[in-house]
């Protein structure tokens, strides 16, 4: 493909295709290979996202829809119809804040926690066969590379 635009169009430089277009394909792929692992343990992608960031808060796997919203990237609105749905599969509950009561808290569930464990195992040997052909010291050295340049949009990117 870039060999095509050079030919077409001398005029530009098209040397961020190389980079970028690859990054966009890749990017298919993994979006295929999550799908598959979520789906294989009646997950979405949006209730995989949700359930791992209550399991990465740590014990008792407890946020606020306010700290799930930035976790998630996605509005109030979104986020309280996505508690909604979870709490109805029984993934997740809501409880009154002990420190607001006017705020909630939403808990992981043990149902919630079995389905998130088990397509997190499922998603990572995926991701392992993505990254098979490079060594650990070339998957270093992209994850370095890529964070440099998330770090534009996202100064949150800079830490693992």
């Amino acid at each position: 493909m870039v060999a095509a635009w050079r030919r077409e169009r001398p005029d530009l430089d098209v040397e961020p295709m190389r980079v970028l277009s690859r990054v966009t394909r890749l990017a298919r792929h993994l979006d295929r290979e999550r799908s598959r692992a979520f789906a294989a343990h009646q997950l979405e992608t949006w209730e995989f996202d949700v359930l791992a960031a209550l399991r990465r808060a740590g014990e008792p796997y407890q946020l606020t829809p306010g700290q799930l919203v930035r976790q998630t990237m996605v509005t109030s609105g979104t986020m309280t119809n996505r508690v909604d749905r979870l709490a109805a599969r029984g993934l997740v509950s809501r409880a009154v804040h002990p420190d607001d009561r006017r705020g909630v808290l939403v808990t992981l569930t043990a149902a919630g926690r079995e389905h998130v464990d088990a397509a997190l195992s499922d998603l990572l040997g995926a991701e392992h066969g993505i990254l098979g052909s490079l060594t650990a010291e070339q998957c270093d050295d992209l994850a370095g590379s890529l964070r440099r340049l998330l770090l534009r949009y996202d100064p949150g990117a800079g830490t693992d």
